[in-house]
């Protein structure tokens, strides 16, 4: 009885160990599905009363189609009018291109959310939002470095200004732009898609973006920090440098002009793309640089709102109706057509 007892509590005890084991085991593979294989996500958007969430659909959706329409009739006009082949107007239209690109990538998905109070989303099309969201944002942080470029040589070196910006030089400065700012963005997505997601798949936001996808995240935050503070050098840093120092010598070349009508003829040309580059630039600071300790979730959504949407319709009205040049192809057109 005690060999047959001992044998008995051994195979007890070895079954035992084996669905502890298997336990174990079984809780595991459960946890690592759970942190690896998120399937959707779900945007929240305002969590307003019904009649608010109504007015910004509204809203939004007047300047969405506002901001196409906009878009495209700065670049048609760019495309069809002789007078607008210029550097200048060329970098435009890519700023349109641009524009359009950013608000398709976020105005939609924010007006569905807002039409049923939140909305989910596939982790692959939160990864394909986020990466025409990059690649757009990188794109203009280089044109408007490159427009300001433009008017730096424009005023500060007027006789070598053809010889300098060429048609070939622009085309050339634009493709190697859009490259850039498309492998940046699938460098992004090739670090967010790496990261393990666990818990809620809550994204209190209206689109996929960086900031709230790796606060959910329970990966080691410090690779993607790290990954941001080295982008944010090339991307952000060193074009914001080179808007303030060309802008610093235009100045400095613009009060050397002795004549009041000049003078105020330089500023003029400068005017629109400064009050560009300090919208978007001001947006995106208050958003990803500054600390928003202090700010609640709701002003972080309007901020962003700001820059991803409302952005791209301000730029066609203020190159428009500060600009001489396209409002005297607009009056040509329609004294054309009408």
């Amino acid at each position: 009885m005690e060999t047959g007892d001992t044998e008995t509590v051994t195979i007890w005890g070895m079954l035992g160990s084996m669905l502890r084991e298997q336990k174990i085991h079984i809780l595991e593979c459960s946890a690592e599905n759970n942190v690896t294989v998120v399937s959707d996500f779900f945007l929240l958007g305002f969590q307003v009363s019904k009649n608010l969430r109504i007015f910004l659909f509204s809203l939004l959706f007047v300047v969405y189609w506002g901001t196409i329409c906009g878009n495209l009739l700065i670049m048609t006009l760019v495309s069809t009018s002789k007078i607008l082949h210029t550097p200048m107007y060329f970098f435009i239209s890519q700023l349109s291109i641009s524009d359009i690109l950013l608000t398709s990538d976020i105005a939609p998905m924010t007006l569905h959310i807002l039409l049923n109070n939140g909305a989910a989303i596939t982790f692959i099309g939160c990864m394909t939002q986020f990466f025409f969201f990059g690649a757009a944002e990188t794109f203009e942080c280089f044109l408007l470095t490159v427009m300001s470029y433009d008017r730096y040589v424009a005023i500060c070196d007027p006789l070598h200004y053809v010889s300098i910006m060429t048609s070939t030089f622009c085309v050339k400065l634009v493709i190697l732009f859009w490259f850039l700012s498309f492998f940046t963005a699938s460098i992004d997505i090739f670090t967010l898609s790496s990261l393990k997601f666990c818990g809620s798949n809550i994204i209190d936001h209206l689109f996929c973006d960086l900031v709230p996808l790796q606060e959910m995240s329970c990966s080691d935050p410090f690779p993607m920090k790290v990954q941001i503070s080295l982008l944010s050098f090339p991307l952000l840093i060193i074009p914001s440098l080179i808007i303030v120092l060309s802008y610093v010598n235009i100045v400095r070349s613009i009060l050397r002009i002795s004549s009041n009508i000049s003078r105020q003829k330089a500023f003029s040309t400068c005017s629109s793309h400064l009050t560009v580059v300090s919208i978007f630039y001001g947006t995106i600071f208050s958003v990803y640089i500054l600390p928003t300790g202090g700010q609640t979730l709701n002003v972080n959504k309007i901020t962003s709102l700001l820059y991803t949407v409302f952005t791209p319709l301000v730029n066609p009205i203020i190159y428009s109706f500060r600009n001489k040049d396209i409002k005297k192809v607009v009056q040509e057109t329609i004294q054309k057509y009408f």
